[in-house]
């Protein structure tokens, strides 16, 4: 595995820890423009938060490592890093890095010539919870367990590490001096988490030791008990911490799944959690309906949403008129049945009553979701019609389509390798150009695709990449399941199953006025972190992949504009051809070819333009679904027919991005502040291996130049700042150019919260003080203080 590819898993399965705001001051503060989305945290002086308390905050999962550089490091893993373990550089609210004051005095390049030197003053009072100064010591420790040279270590992030040449104390045990072989313009991102020469010193302890428990910390807080039962990980205030002392006694994560956190939040067993839309929109009804019993005399009763509320006056007669009737056998099961969802209604009505004491604020995530076009083989390995497809989306409108009904900024990303507010940021979709239809036809006429031209491969073809297998036969198929299997924009579009999110304009309503549908998660696409179990398992099986990926001949047949889809017993589409009147068939011989033309859809060499669009069927993924079919309408204007296929979440990523099997696919990448290093591994050129198979590394899209990895490998090495910047740019320049992966929209970050829980929240790109999260004083409190001030 490669030092980049190690690198770039661990970015992926530690997550980006969207960590109020640190002050520093940050390189390039004047670049970057202003964040499309400020953070949401109900920012409070110290002086106005209560001391003590309990925090519940939710995380997806309980740790498997609580070692941020191994490869099943996850969110959580990270997160309580940030609380327990230095960091020497952290997130501003721009997301630039910044030197934390808690650890360093001063930290820069005092060397460039003729090697790159660093300089880290430590913060005198910074010790280790066992009493000891953190020191050199610790650095050396972590750098030669990450530099990459002892393969006893299991490591999964080195990149950097293996740049330095020594690390030496300094004038004093506060000094650490860091000599780099090679200058590494991203060194900031380095010792953060540091973790102290007791894990890094030895591979047993590095591997096994830091698991399950950290026995010697150095954060705000300690780490306290790790109870499964409970799936809970405690957090309690560090009374050797020479900061100023967490608000908080305890910040108690709680491993809860998205799909059940607003029944957590509601059963008070929760007091902070991100949540979906429909979350989201639960909680926005809650305070409606409140606002409107206060208006109403005598108003009450259960909702007008939820479980039983669509439920028309005729079936409700008819199940009374079932459940009392003179079949006693129908009788007594529609009586259950009633009983049921009368206890449902009842649950979700006290849920809601519970609800209106919780907030939901809200900003965007570091991260943002994008097309990806699989650039091996099939038409999409010709760039222009990579090209027109980019040219046919309107991306504005897609945005809308989820970040509108939410109130949040709609605009869209313009880079693929920072967010805006962080310096590198620029928008260069210009080198690709905007919506333009007559562009991307023409684009499309010159790589020899032509309306109404002749068909002549099989009727019964399948398109894209997944020719061999239509179904992962993972999920239940058929209507409500969310896995109708695959179907085809235009065609089938009254058949899908799926309740459509937003509209033509690009948006749904007000959030107030939707009707949440039954409590679903957040899709893996637009997640980063419950994705990364998956992520990791797909990289470390990358080569075999790769391997088992169809040929040019073998994965990309086509299928015709007139086909229609069903779906058999086992959840895998059935294709039909013209004739009208068939049953399903059964295993018959291959279809002959007939000739027939594609009308107003493209057609070259005796096939259609179709191209395979997967997205995930699991709950909380209507809105990607939303814009993946909004995406397919678009392209069918110039002619490119888009085939949707749901699979199931699980096998997403790994049986179908990591592997390239599809032609179309929307998931998310997080941002980072160190795109020289943690981007590269994403956008390098594809290389073949010695067995024949492509390394990819991250590259799902396969499609890559020299020239952008020169560019990548240049601002690596520089040391000038605003050069290595502008070397950024101009490779997000080349990408763009490249028209692998379009960039669409910044994800939306949605944080239910006690209203009195301040300096939390949607953090948005910067990283949580967690010493100053806590309750806020009641007016009282606050009043009593400021006598006691005068």
């Amino acid at each position: 595995m490669s030092q980049r590819r190690r690198r770039s898993l661990a970015f992926l399965t530690s997550g980006v820890l969207a960590l109020p705001l640190l002050a520093g001051c940050g390189a390039g503060d004047e670049e970057g423009g202003p964040v499309a989305a400020g953070q949401d945290i109900a920012m409070t002086s110290r002086d106005r938060v209560a001391d003590g308390g309990v925090v519940r905050w939710a995380v997806d999962t309980l740790p498997d490592t609580l070692n941020t550089f191994q490869a099943d490091a996850d969110a959580t893993t990270a997160r309580i890093a940030g609380a327990v373990l230095p960091q020497l550089f952290v997130m501003d609210a721009k997301g630039q890095p910044v030197a934390n004051p808690d650890y360093l005095e001063k930290a820069e390049i005092v060397a460039r010539e003729p090697k790159q030197v660093v300089l880290y003053k430590l913060n005198q009072q910074a010790v280790w919870s066992d009493g000891r100064e953190i020191g050199a010591a610790d650095f050396v420790a972590q750098w030669r367990a990450l530099n990459g040279k002892d393969s006893a270590y299991w490591t999964a992030r080195n990149a950097g590490y293996e740049r330095i040449e020594k690390i030496e104390r300094g004038k004093t045990d506060l000094e650490v001096k860091v000599t780099f072989a090679k200058p590494y313009t991203d060194w900031r991102s380095l010792f953060t988490p540091l973790y102290p020469k007791q894990v890094t010193g030895t591979p047993d302890a590095f591997n096994e030791g830091a698991r399950g428990a950290l026995k010697v910390t150095a954060g705000a807080f300690n780490l306290g008990a790790v109870d499964k039962k409970t799936a809970t990980v405690a957090l309690t205030r560090n009374a050797r911490w020479w900061g100023r002392p967490a608000k908080l006694d305890t910040l108690v994560l709680t491993a809860v799944p998205r799909a059940e956190r607003p029944a957590a939040l509601a059963a008070g067993k929760l007091d902070m959690a991100e949540i979906d839309r429909t979350g989201a929109d639960r909680i926005a009804l809650a305070h409606r309906d409140a606002k409107a019993a206060k208006g109403a005399e005598g108003a009450g009763g259960a909702p007008a949403h939820g479980p039983g509320a669509s439920v028309t006056a005729a079936q409700a007669t008819l199940s009374w008129a079932i459940a009392y009737g003179a079949d006693e056998s129908k009788a007594k099961e529609e009586q259950a049945s009633r009983a049921v969802n009368a206890e449902a209604a009842k649950k979700y009505a006290e849920e809601q009553n519970a609800l209106r004491t919780f907030a939901v604020r809200k900003s965007l995530e570091p991260a943002y979701t994008q097309l990806a076009m699989n650039g091996a083989s099939g038409p999409l390995a010709d760039e222009r019609v990579r090209r027109a497809v980019a040219r046919a989306l309107d991306r504005k409108a897609l945005a809308e389509i989820v970040l509108k009904p939410l109130g949040l900024p709609a605009k869209p990303v313009g880079s693929h390798l920072a967010l805006a507010g962080q310096p590198a940021y620029a928008d260069n979709s210009d080198a690709l150009g905007g919506q333009d239809t007559q562009a991307a036809q023409a684009l499309l006429a010159d790589a020899g695709w032509r309306r109404g031209g002749k068909i002549t491969e099989p009727s019964g073809a399948k398109a894209g990449p997944e020719a061999s297998s239509e179904d992962d036969g993972k999920t239940p198929s058929g209507p409500g399941t969310g896995n109708d299997g695959l179907y085809v924009v235009g065609q089938d579009d009254e058949r899908n199953g799926d309740e459509r999110v937003g509209d033509e304009q690009g948006g749904a309503g007000n959030p107030e006025d939707a009707r949440p549908a039954a409590a679903p998660g957040l899709s893996p696409a637009l997640t980063v972190t419950p994705l990364a179990a998956q992520q990791q398992a797909s990289l470390l099986a990358q080569a075999d992949a790769a391997r088992a990926a169809a040929g040019p001949d073998a994965a990309r047949d086509t299928t015709a504009t007139d086909t229609t889809t069903d779906t058999d017993a086992k959840g895998a589409p059935v294709r039909e051809g013209d004739g009208a009147g068939q049953g399903k068939a059964s295993a018959a011989p291959a279809p002959a070819k007939q000739a027939r033309t594609s009308g107003s859809m493209l057609a070259k060499d005796g096939k259609a333009l179709s191209l395979r669009f997967v997205l995930p069927s699991g709950p909380g993924s209507e809105s990607l679904r939303a814009v993946g079919e909004r995406i397919a309408r678009m392209l069918q204007k110039v002619g490119i027919q888009a085939e949707l296929k749901k699979v199931a979440d699980e096998s997403f990523f790994k049986d179908h991005i990591a592997s390239g099997q599809y032609d179309l696919a929307l998931y998310s990448w997080p941002a980072t502040a160190y795109p020289a290093t943690d981007a590269r591994p994403i956008f390098a050129k594809p290389e073949p291996a010695a067995d024949g198979s492509l390394l990819v590394e991250q590259n799902y899209t396969r499609v890559g130049t020299d020239h952008i990895d020169q560019l990548f490998d240049q601002a690596l090495g520089e040391l000038d700042e605003g050069a290595s910047r502008e070397l950024i740019r101009k490779a997000d320049a080349r990408i763009w150019a490249a028209a692998g992966s379009i960039p669409l929209y910044q994800r939306p970050e949605l944080v239910a919260v006690k209203p009195s829980l301040v300096n939390a929240g949607a953090f948005g790109l910067g990283a949580p003080r967690f010493q100053d999260i806590g309750w806020k004083k009641s007016p009282a409190a606050q009043e009593k203080n400021a006598k006691e001030k005068k």
